[in-house]
């Protein structure tokens, strides 16, 4: 009796939650609206679940027993000022927008599906019909708008009973609801990631059964789920469950093929796969930036590929860094990630993610920072941050030992930034004055010749102002046979060119 009464008490304060939650005007102009037209309204879905979980929504989702678009319109028309409403005629939807909120209606519908398409087959239906097809049962709970039932709720799957248990079922057979919307099964990933929720036994098995239906969705809305997941509070959550079911092998088989381990001579190298989740994890503390976690689950995507066994040695992956920044375009390509500025950010840290590690174990010099600041440039932060959540040694000796050095790193990083500006650096000598001292057009003794003073800057063989890289120039042309041509004795005189990136080639000019 007294566990009763404590349910019946929990109960009776979500459904207070749920209430406070509908009280804005908007829902009781929803509501009077739909009582003047005669039409049953319910507000449905994920709106219904975070307001039982206490979480915040701005999306609300209306299913009206008959005409959606006749109930926005007259909706849209009551609310007045400060409204945006769009019409989708030919999907039966509408869209209003009003101070921060986005309420989508719909008509209640039924749908059935063929066996190789995601589009259903839709018609009218009833309330019953449309939780039905519903993904969870905890987004297959409404409340009623009505006047004479306003706030009551609808919950025919015992959604509240599976939210309390953080528990994620299909409303009807998990195979069914999968093999129709494929997406669902990501969805199940990903609202297991967010909310920290397990999947039933028997869905999470209908999952593995039906993982090869995800082919017949676009990357797009694949990889729309992907990026939830990865911005996640755990996002290994959701990657061991895309393994475990079988997903991961499907749309992402790269990032499988990290998974393992090898043994050869009693010699075992660790699991990459667990590896990349625990750096993404760790990431995932300090940022919530999209792409430099996405440089997290990519740092050692090359591992599989260029892993070797060396009787001396043990396991290697010479060149990992190298060969992952190849792959990156072919991955974001393969699944429609953005191919400007944000995957050249995500390839620079996977091709330059061991540099503080290595200056972090060894001594670190002047010359071996002004390159990593002159090849980072303003990503030198993030591909910090990255290098850090790295650090995932069991030793804590050899943690202690890392995390020391690397704080050595960044106080150079720091001394060397403020003395020289290396962040975005141009050598003191461009090529436009090369080309006017020696009476040269772009071509190849142009690019020798500003190569050769990058890296003796860099190096720190002269000093980073423009009468040493002046004097050091003439000394490197004139192996090349050049002679001078004009003398420059400033700057100045010289309009000044960008000083092409570290990426390009070394013989451009």
């Amino acid at each position: 009796m007294a566990n009763g009464l404590q349910i019946s008490l929990k109960f009776a304060a979500e459904m207070t939650q749920i209430l406070q939650n509908i009280s804005s005007p908007v829902f009781r102009i929803i509501g009077d609206v739909a009582n003047s037209l005669g039409l049953h309204t319910y507000v449905v879905g994920g709106y219904v679940r975070d307001a039982f979980l206490g979480r915040a929504s701005k999306d609300i989702d209306i299913v009206v027993v008959g005409d959606g678009l006749k109930l926005a319109a007259a909706v849209a028309k009551a609310i007045g000022k400060h409204t945006e409403a769009k019409f989708y005629g030919q999907f039966g939807t509408a869209m209003i927008r009003h101070k921060g909120l986005e309420i989508e209606f719909v008509g209640a519908r039924k749908e059935s599906y063929k066996l190789y398409s995601r589009k259903p087959e839709v018609r009218p239906g009833s309330l019953s019909d449309d939780l039905n097809r519903r993904d969870f049962t905890i987004n297959a709970m409404a409340v009623s708008l009505n006047e004479k039932t306003f706030g009551e709720l609808i919950d025919p799957f015992n959604g509240q009973h599976d939210l309390e248990n953080k528990l994620l079922k299909t409303p009807l057979d998990a195979d069914i609801t999968y093999s129709d919307d494929p997406l669902r099964m990501m969805r199940a990933v990903r609202f297991a990631s967010q909310l920290n929720f397990k999947i039933d036994p028997a869905s999470f098995e209908a999952i593995k059964r039906n993982k090869n239906r995800l082919k017949i969705v676009s990357p797009e809305r694949i990889t729309d789920e992907l990026n939830k997941i990865i911005l996640s509070k755990k996002p290994s959550v959701g990657f061991k469950l895309l393994f475990d079911s079988g997903l991961l092998q499907v749309f992402f088989p790269q990032l499988a093929y990290l998974q393992g381990v090898e043994v050869v001579n009693g010699k075992g190298h660790k699991d990459n796969f667990y590896h990349t989740l625990e750096v993404l994890d760790n990431l995932a503390v300090n940022t919530d930036d999209l792409w430099l976690r996405w440089a997290a689950l990519l740092h050692d995507i090359a591992k599989p590929a260029t892993k070797r066994f060396e009787a001396k040695q043990g396991w290697t992956f010479h060149g990992h860094e190298f060969r992952g920044a190849k792959m990156v375009p072919g991955i974001f390509k393969q699944l429609k990630l953005p191919l400007g500025e944000k995957m050249k950010f995500v390839q620079k840290l996977v091709l330059l993610h061991l540099r503080p590690i290595v200056l972090a174990q060894e001594i670190v010099t002047d010359s071996a920072v002004r390159r990593l600041l002159f090849d980072a440039g303003d990503d030198i932060d993030a591909l910090m941050q990255l290098c850090d959540a790295d650090i995932t040694s069991k030793n804590e000796y050899k943690v202690k030992k890392y995390r020391e050095n690397f704080q050595l790193v960044r106080r150079k990083l720091q001394e060397i930034e403020a003395k020289d500006k290396i962040r975005n650096w141009q050598p003191p000598v461009n090529g436009q004055i090369i080309m006017e001292v020696f009476g040269l057009k772009p071509g190849k003794e142009v690019g020798i010749i500003k190569l050769a003073i990058r890296e003796a800057v860099l190096d720190g063989l002269i000093g980073n102002n423009f009468e040493e890289a002046y004097a050091y120039m003439k000394t490197v042309a004139k192996p090349l046979g050049l002679k001078v041509f004009r003398e420059v004795e400033n700057p100045q005189q010289v309009e000044v060119l960008p000083l092409p990136s570290a990426n390009k080639s070394d013989s451009e000019s």
